[in-house]
């Protein structure tokens, strides 16, 4: 698994939706409840081409996105 950076985090968006990312595992996914996009990270870099990307469940989202608000907590 590759951790990006935070501060490498901080600048990188959604090409979408322009929400911020978080990361899970070897992917990034926004914070857009709308959109709900999960970027791969392939090698390093983040693959962030919409048509690259996946739109996750909105059960799958949301546990994500709560799991990283707690540990930015």
């Amino acid at each position: 698994m590759t951790n990006l950076a935070p501060e490498f985090l901080d600048i990188l968006r959604c090409p979408l939706s322009k929400a911020k990312l978080v990361q899970k595992g070897d992917c990034l996914v926004s914070t857009d409840p709308e959109t709900r996009r999960q970027y791969l990270i392939v090698d390093g870099f983040p693959v962030m081409l919409i048509e690259e990307s996946e739109e996750l469940s909105e059960t799958e989202w949301k546990s994500i996105v709560d799991e990283a608000e707690a540990n930015a907590e």
